[in-house]
């Protein structure tokens, strides 16, 4: 039997010894996200079924973990629309294609580049660079996330590749690198020609579509105003056995977009409700979960702002339960991190006096505090 093995270990070189190590063994790897408070952990490992958490501090063995199939390699964790945990299934075959074609894309040698992973290694974007140089055997050096003054000093010491987010990316000179991977949401307009925006998702096994362009293998349609995309590297399943793909193979993104007369693709954004924050992914639902069972909020929807640095901005839009007694944004953003990761917590909140709601009763989280569009 093929086990999950979630894999709750700090980024570093250990983490990519206990990755190859469980491969080798023939099991799947759940990353685990080590910034998830415990009420946010219980839920994936529950969720997603592991047979095992393996740490620095030893082995955690769970009963009931479900067998992963011949071939599978990772379960990445993403959220549904509901905010619940999922796991995209992305076989061997699947992760070897996506780095084959991502190092042929950018050139990538062993003898001369190093690829720098300081992104979450739960997140695909994050986990594909460690991927990508064990299939490739360009090497890389894992930090545990992010720093700036960190990622300045491993360019000097050799990186040349690195995948980053528009916030991140912001706050490091890029011509450090040779090449700088950027994606998660929308990358400045203006930036160096070396630093390429990149499309993706956890589905589609990392970036994908490269300055607007898709990578060998991979074919980019749009079907009724929204992206679809096509390839080997795509994922095999959701770890509840149901697959999202349509016949012929077509991934639908749920993201707006349009093919240039160029053929470059143009994403817009997501079609739904997800904010991206900092490229990070928040579903409102989850977060207005959380803030509802504050004493001081009566109703609340969960918006993303624009903003020049995060891409949007986690915005609370509630109804106080007394406006002479309102809590201040530092208290509920506790009450948020206390059960879900800290970039969940709002930014800023707007007080208003009611939300508007369809004719069912639901909240139109799309515009609460703004303007609609016309009628």
């Amino acid at each position: 039997m093929r086990r999950l093995v979630a894999l709750a270990w700090p980024g570093g070189s250990g983490f990519v010894d206990e990755l190859q190590r469980i491969w080798d063994a023939g099991d799947a790897v759940l990353p685990v996200d080590l910034r998830l408070p415990p009420p946010s952990r219980k839920r994936l490992l529950d969720a997603l079924a592991p047979h095992m958490v393996v740490g620095p501090d030893g082995i955690d063995q769970r009963p009931g973990g479900l067998p992963t199939d011949d071939g599978d390699a990772l379960v990445v964790a993403t959220s549904g629309t509901t905010g619940e945990p999922k796991g995209v299934v992305l076989t061997h075959d699947a992760v070897r294609t996506s780095a084959l074609a991502t190092s042929r894309r950018l050139a990538a040698e062993p003898d001369t580049d190093r690829w720098l992973a300081c992104l979450p290694l739960s997140h695909v974007g994050g986990l594909a660079v460690v991927t990508r140089s064990i299939h490739t055997g360009v090497p890389v050096e894992v930090h545990d996330g992010f720093d700036s003054v960190a990622v300045s000093a491993a360019a000097r010491r050799g990186a040349t590749l690195v995948s980053l987010v528009p916030t991140a990316l912001a706050r490091i000179d890029p011509s450090l690198f040779r090449v700088v991977l950027v994606g998660g949401s929308a990358p400045p307009r203006e930036r160096p020609a070396h630093v390429l925006a990149t499309y993706g998702l956890t589905e589609t096994g990392s970036g994908v579509v490269y300055e607007g362009e898709p990578l060998d293998g991979v074919e980019v349609r749009v079907v009724d105003g929204e992206v679809q995309v096509r390839g080997p590297m795509l994922l095999r399943a959701y770890r509840n056995g149901s697959d999202p793909k349509l016949a012929g193979g077509w991934l639908p993104t749920g993201d707006a977009g349009e093919l240039g007369a160029d053929g470059r693709l143009r994403v817009f954004g997501r079609r739904g409700e997800m904010i991206v924050t900092g490229g990070e992914n928040v579903w409102p639902a989850a977060v207005e979960a959380v803030l509802a069972r504050h004493w001081g909020i009566a109703a609340v929807a969960v918006v993303g702002r624009a903003d020049p640095e995060w891409g949007q901005r986690v915005t609370a839009v509630a109804v106080p339960t007394d406006r002479t007694d309102l809590p201040r944004l530092e208290e509920l953003r506790d009450h948020v991190r206390a059960e879900l990761p800290a970039f969940c917590a709002p930014r800023s909140i707007e007080w208003v006096d009611d939300l508007p709601r369809t004719p069912l009763g639901k909240v139109r989280r799309q515009t609460p505090g703004e303007p609609g569009p016309p009628g």
